[in-house]
Parts: C-alpha cells; sequence; structure tokens
C-alpha cells in the first residue's frame, strides 16, 4: 500500500481574496491539504517559520518577494529528516511571486525525492501554477513528477471534489 505525504505551507489571516483582502480562520492551501488527505489518506506536514511573516498583507507581500529576490530559505519550528517511509508527496502552497513561498523551499532541500512521486498544489488568486512545477523539478532532484494543480484560492472551499479528484489520479 501506498503511503502519502502532503508538505503545505498555508496563510490565514489577511489574505487577497477576488480584489480584497478579507480575513481568513483558516488558510485556502490548508484547506485544499486537508481535502487530499481525506481523498487518499496521508500524513499532513504544515511549513511554518520560526519568524512569522507580517500579519498585514501587503507588508508580507514584500516580505516574500524579498526573501525571493534574495533567496533566502527562513528557518522553520520543525523539519522533516527522511522521506523513507513515504511514495508520494504532495508539495502544497501559495502563489507568490510566481511560486512556492521561500519557506517550503527551506524544507524540501534538505530531503531526498529519489524513487519518489511529487506533485504540486498551487493556491492562488489569478496566476495558477507559476513557475511552481518548474521549481520543483529543480529542487527535487531524483524524484518523478505527477501533474499538478491551480485552486483559485477564493474558492479552496468549494474546490473538495476537484481536489479529490486529482489525488486520486495522482496516487493511481
Amino acid at each position: 500500500m501506498t503511503k502519502n505525504l502532503i508538505i503545505y505551507y498555508s496563510r490565514k489571516g489577511e489574505n487577497y481574496v477576488n480584489g480584497s483582502i478579507k480575513d481568513l480562520k483558516k488558510g485556502n492551501t490548508e484547506i485544499c491539504a486537508e481535502f487530499i488527505r481525506e481523498a487518499v489518506g496521508g500524513d499532513l506536514f504544515e511549513v511554518e517559520t520560526v519568524r512569522e511573516y507580517s500579519k498585514d498583507y501587503t507588508t508580507c507581500t514584500r516580505e516574500a518577494q524579498d526573501e525571493l529576490y534574495q533567496n533566502a530559505r527562513p528557518e522553520l519550528k520543525k523539519y522533516l529528516d527522511s522521506l523513507d517511509e513515504y511514495d508520494n508527496v504532495f508539495v502544497c502552497g501559495p502563489c507568490w511571486w510566481g511560486t512556492y513561498p521561500c519557506a517550503v523551499f527551506t524544507q524540501l532541500e534538505k530531503l531526498d525525492f529519489t524513487g519518489k512521486k511529487v506533485m504540486g498544489l498551487m493556491t492562488h488568486e489569478g496566476s495558477g501554477m507559476g513557475s511552481s512545477e518548474r521549481d520543483l523539478k529543480r529542487i527535487c532532484r531524483g524524484a518523478n513528477f505527477g501533474r499538478g494543480m491551480a485552486v483559485h484560492g477564493a474558492d479552496a472551499h468549494l474546490s473538495k471534489k476537484a481536489v479529490a479528484d486529482w489525488a486520486k489520479s495522482c496516487v493511481e
């Protein structure tokens, strides 16, 4: 039986939703990560930074842009040490400046993906997958890649069936 891991970063609180800033009790990516787990089983691993991003959405976007331009790797509260027990790895995050938050890369770069199947999921407000799939292929060396999925963030809570269908197709 295959075993799945869902690595995700998600932002709750102030978020950009359909053209305005709204306060979210649960981040869009976390909602999708939970849909994946419900559909195919697996373990959730939340990427959490030691230094939290600003609660103010606009300030957070500037911080994320600075990290990307500096190729920063923010320190995390905890790390996965190994993927040995997993066959499939779903990497889920919001599309920040066209790719995953740098904190996701902090975690991914510490792992050996040899022989694993990797699929990316991005929540977004108009940018789709951005360059996230290209970036996963660069970082997750030795992995096999399934097709990714883009979920419009404002509709994340409505995407259960679509995410479940996609996740199931990835592990068949």
